[in-house]
């Protein structure tokens, strides 16, 4: 099946941009960010946790210079997550591995301070993040990536709606010498409809962030 025409004249790679919900601003991340997330990642101790990629408080300045490189590659749009109900950031998402050919992204690399976690902040941060992908984007597939181990990201991916395509194996080198299987999730274009309706309705359901 071909792509309409009016599809291939969008403009990509995506641009970062802000993205505003109920609970949450999506911003394009920036060096102004680098405090906020170091008390995001505190909150928990999310770079204690082996199978994750979350950077250590001393090395967030430069995971936000590589972040950036990235994106002016044209490989990323890398976000920080602010609560509005307090102005605070409360972590970090991105689109990543953009292929402008396939019409295909991933998110990834999101963590989220642990006060806020299994709230319906998270829900409406993916909500709004896939509706510009197969809306405004008019993305073919949405990917979601992450490690065998880490079994409450996977059941939150699956929470959403995607279906598990995989697991790559010994696909990733960690930093700590380790292997990593990666367990490959996705949602297509003909999908989000429904999609959409299960968000909207679990964010309307869970308690606020």
């Amino acid at each position: 099946m071909s792509l309409a025409p009016e599809r291939l004249s969008l403009p990509w790679p995506p641009q970062p941009q802000a993205l505003d919900g109920e609970y949450v601003r999506l911003e394009p991340l920036s060096a102004q960010h680098a405090d906020g997330l170091r008390a995001a990642i505190a909150d928990g101790q999310l770079d204690a946790l082996w199978f994750t990629i979350v950077p250590a408080a001393n090395a967030v300045d430069a995971w936000i210079q590589t972040a950036l490189a990235a994106q002016a590659a044209g490989r990323a749009v890398p976000f920080a997550v602010r609560r509005l109900r307090d102005d605070r950031i409360v972590g970090s998402t991105r689109y990543m591995n953009i292929e402008e050919t396939q019409r295909r992204l991933e998110i990834g690399t999101t963590f989220y301070s642990k006060s806020v976690q299994r709230s319906a902040l998270n829900t409406e941060c993916k909500r709004l993040l896939l509706a510009q992908a197969f809306e405004s984007l008019h993305c073919l597939a949405v990917e979601f990536r992450t490690h065998w181990f880490n079994h409450t990201s996977r059941e939150a991916i699956a929470r959403l709606g995607a279906k598990q395509d995989g697991v790559l194996r010994n696909h990733q080198r960690l930093a700590d010498g380790s292997l990593r299987d990666t367990v490959v999730f996705s949602i297509i274009d003909s999908e989000w409809p429904a999609v959409r309706r299960h968000l909207e309705f679990r964010q309307a359901r869970l308690e606020a962030p």
